[in-house]
């Protein structure tokens, strides 16, 4: 497994080996112990999965505070999608800054959302599906989420705003100056 600290060190991207032959693959995509020398030391405790039919379908950006913070291990089951992590602990040296990084299938790749950030993704082609896992329950009370072209944050989405679909709730989440602070360090 490679392990990769990305601008902002508690996210990281992280390729499992996958071992090849004339009939496909195998990959060991989570091991508790290898993850926990890693710095990824959590418990999850659910998987999700999405399925977005077409390219600039973006989801996000989202977080749940307390009691059920959640933390994301993010990973591309087919097709592609830009990634993106925005830091909103008041008091981090990171505050309000991103992280982001394509994930594929094709790549392998996945990616460590710790708890305290904005998480969300933009679909990159077609037919794409996403798995994730997390540490703690979906919590429609602890659920919150920040506009995806929140102008504060200019995040370079990799598609045009004309191309971007949404979800109702997605488009009307508030900008991230207009939220209380969630989270602190």
């Amino acid at each position: 497994m490679q392990v990769e600290r990305l601008s902002i060190p508690e996210v990281m991207l992280v390729t499992p080996r996958r071992f090849s032959d004339s009939r496909g693959f195998f990959a060991e995509t989570w091991n508790r112990a290898a993850f926990a020398r890693a710095g990824i030391d959590v418990d999850f405790v659910q998987d999700n999965h999405s399925y977005s039919a077409q390219r600039g379908v973006v989801r996000g950006l989202h977080c749940q505070i307390a009691p059920n913070v959640q933390g994301k291990l993010v990973r591309c089951l087919k097709g592609a999608i830009w990634d993106v992590v925005v830091d909103i602990r008041r008091g981090s040296p990171t505050y309000g800054q991103h992280a982001a990084a394509v994930l594929s299938a094709e790549n392998f790749t996945q990616l460590w959302v710790p708890g305290g950030f904005l998480h969300g993704f933009c679909t990159l082609m077609p037919d794409t599906e996403v798995a994730y896992k997390v540490n703690a329950p979906y919590d429609r009370d602890a659920e919150r989420g920040v506009i995806w072209n929140d102008p504060d944050l200019a995040l370079p989405w990799p598609v045009g705003a004309d191309e971007v679909k949404l979800s109702d709730k997605d488009a009307a989440l508030p900008r991230l100056a207009a939220c209380d602070s969630w989270y602190s360090v």
